[in-house]
């Protein structure tokens, strides 16, 4: 049978459940997902030639990663080849675009303009990133929370030049940018002040989001703990949502930052009702935050059905967040993307209004019975058909592309 057939086939067993099928394929097309930068030059970027550091570390020694900017954006070109609909790209301030030797804290949007420029040609929109690791003045492990005057003042700096910047992609692509932070801050071995750093960072907040900007959706991302923070880190889930709630900023859940047993798909709900935004960073933790390539499995489900039952996608932004050097860089980035829009399309095709009905009337062995049965439904048929009539290609057969592009890489890149 062709790929059609089959979305023919697919489109008759949905309808038997109440789903339209076209209307699913309809509210994908709306949810562009901000491809992350960083995959594909290892978070090295363009700044320095500083190791990684403030708990970020990438493993693997995959050959031909992006060295220059143009070879980051051809690979970004070749992702978008391979994956249906108009996505974003999400970057770090240390993918700046200048030959200027400028401090972090003096970054302007000029030194973005190629990549807004780039954006304009490629259709897409971009987000924005402050860099708090990887830099002499985060060594000491504490940025915005630092007990050092002249080093917090240093990071405040930096994070309102990064705001500017995302403003300006905002404006300038007349499509709000997301400007998320994260900050390494924290304690290797136990704190006896566990309030001290956190009342540094409020101040620092408090002066770095004193200023309102167009076209800019502020975002705040916590982390349970990290490497050289594993016993405290002062931007938690609960700092930061506070926060949040308190000042009515947005809110950044990255799957890979929680406990293995907590369950981020339980968390949206509830956080939903209180902030005005929220941001996901998908990622695959393996035993803790690891950032592996996003897979299809039940947390990854679970977040996307969170968002779809309860109408929480158009308060959400969705971003990746992962870096994998032990395979073609390319492939991590596809991979990724099409598992993330196969998580929501599955969820899209719910009969969400029968389901809904069916547990207010408690009718809860309907309801197993129901969700049970989605659970074989045919949508990878669906997402086959999304591929075609967008001139993806279908199923496996990116592979062979990224081995074609691959190929003419060989002695043009180490």
């Amino acid at each position: 049978m062709t790929t059609h057939e089959n979305y023919l086939l697919a489109k008759s067993i949905y309808h038997k459940y109440g789903v339209d099928v076209d209307q699913a394929i309809e509210q994908l097309r709306h949810i562009p997902i901000s491809i992350q930068c960083w995959q594909g030059d290892d978070v090295k970027g363009f700044y320095s030639e500083a190791a990684l550091s403030g708990g970020i570390s990438v493993t693997g020694n995959y050959p031909y990663r992006a060295r220059t900017i143009a070879e980051l954006r051809n690979d970004l070109e070749q992702v978008f080849k391979l994956v249906p609909f108009k996505h974003r790209v999400n970057l770090h301030a240390i993918y700046l675009d200048t030959k200027e030797k400028i401090g972090l804290d003096e970054i302007e949007p000029k030194h973005f303009e190629t990549w807004v420029n780039w954006a304009i040609k490629q259709g897409i929109g971009l987000d924005f990133n402050p860099t708090l690791f990887s830099h002499p003045m985060s060594s000491s492990g504490f940025t915005l929370s630092s007990q050092n005057e002249h080093i917090r003042q240093f990071w405040v700096r930096h994070v309102k030049q990064s705001r500017k910047i995302a403003s300006y992609f905002g404006e300038a692509l007349n499509n709000p940018a997301v400007c998320n932070l994260w900050i390494p801050d924290g304690y290797k071995d136990t704190p006896y002040s566990r309030l001290s750093p956190r009342v540094q960072l409020q101040k620092s907040l408090d002066d770095i989001y004193e200023q309102s900007l167009p076209s800019i959706k502020d975002t705040l991302e916590s982390k349970l703990f990290g490497i050289g923070a594993e016993s405290y880190t002062t931007g938690s889930h609960e700092f930061y949502m506070g926060y949040a709630v308190k000042h009515q900023l947005g809110l950044c859940l990255d799957t890979g930052h929680f406990h293995p047993t907590e369950q981020v798909g339980d968390k949206l709900s509830a956080i939903g009702l209180f902030v005005n935004h929220m941001l996901l960073h998908v990622s695959r933790p393996v035993r803790w935050d690891s950032d592996h390539v996003v897979s299809l499995n039940d947390d990854l489900q679970g977040v996307a059905e969170a968002l779809v039952r309860d109408d929480l996608l158009k308060q959400t932004s969705i971003g990746l967040d992962y870096f994998d050097a032990s395979i073609n860089r390319i492939a991590a980035w596809v991979i990724g993307i099409r598992n993330s829009q196969k998580a929501l399309l599955k969820a899209l095709l719910e009969p969400k209004e029968l389901l809904k009905k069916i547990e207010q009337e408690q009718n809860y062995t309907v309801r197993l019975a129901y969700l049970e049965e989605l659970k074989a439904l045919p949508f990878g048929l669906v997402y086959d058909y999304i591929c075609e009539i967008e001139h993806k290609p279908v199923g496996i057969e990116f592979l062979k592309e990224i081995e074609s592009y691959e190929a003419n890489m060989k002695g043009k890149r180490p």
